[in-house]
């Protein structure tokens, strides 16, 4: 498959200048991305976000001028295109639970090698769940027994449970179809099923869900 030449372009929403000038110059020696602009607030990154129209908007959690987390919910209010990448210095439950039930596609932390960090960017683009290993832990260690009204819910069928591992792994639905030899218009069957059995409404808040609920391990 021959990648799309266009570079990956980002919106970088930090309360801190340093931070945003050390990862613009990061992206800088890479053509495969272009940084549009940055925010030092969510208010600012959610207006920026409507006009530039970025694939992907890295954004903090905890700032000042506001929150990250209402940010995203807004952003998943307007219905704009970005995928929004989390890159925080913290994983706690509070941090890590709201963001993605808000929307965000994917969550990493400050401390990622810069691979890492270009490669969930692409990832996130395309839509992926993106989390790092460190917030994978942390959602696997909150599982627990499911609440009565969980434990009435429909359960999976073992080949949405399938399809529910690959999505955590960060598999597209072509690739899935592609493991599974099945058509990408069942993929998506599969994925709406499973999403109204979880109570979700996206991959990330599907596949927290799964470690939640001990389907993923």
């Amino acid at each position: 498959m021959t990648r799309d030449p266009r570079p990956i372009t980002l919106l970088l929403v930090d309360d801190h200048p340093v931070v945003r000038d050390g990862l613009r110059g990061m992206f800088a020696t890479s053509p495969d991305f272009e940084v549009l602009g940055d925010a030092s607030d969510g208010p600012q990154g959610v207006a920026l976000a409507g006009r530039l129209d970025p694939d992907v908007v890295l954004m903090d959690l905890r700032m000042p001028g506001g929150s990250g987390v209402a940010a995203i919910a807004e952003l998943a209010r307007l219905g704009l295109r970005s995928r929004v990448l989390v890159l925080t210095t913290y994983d706690t439950d509070s941090d890590v639970i709201p963001a993605i039930e808000a929307g965000a596609t994917g969550y990493l932390l400050k401390d990622a090698p810069r691979e890492e960090l270009f490669n969930a960017v692409r990832a996130a683009a395309e839509g992926r769940t993106v989390l790092s290993p460190a917030v994978a832990s942390r959602l696997v260690s909150r599982v627990r027994k499911p609440e009565p009204h969980a434990a009435a819910a429909p359960p999976l069928s073992a080949r949405e449970r399938e399809v529910l591992a690959l999505v955590a792994k960060g598999t597209t639905n072509k690739e899935i179809a592609k493991s599974l030899f099945i058509s990408e218009a069942t993929v998506k069957t599969h994925l709406n099923h499973l999403y109204t059995k979880l109570g979700v409404k996206d991959r990330a808040a599907a596949v927290a869900e799964g470690y939640e609920r001990g389907i993923l391990s």
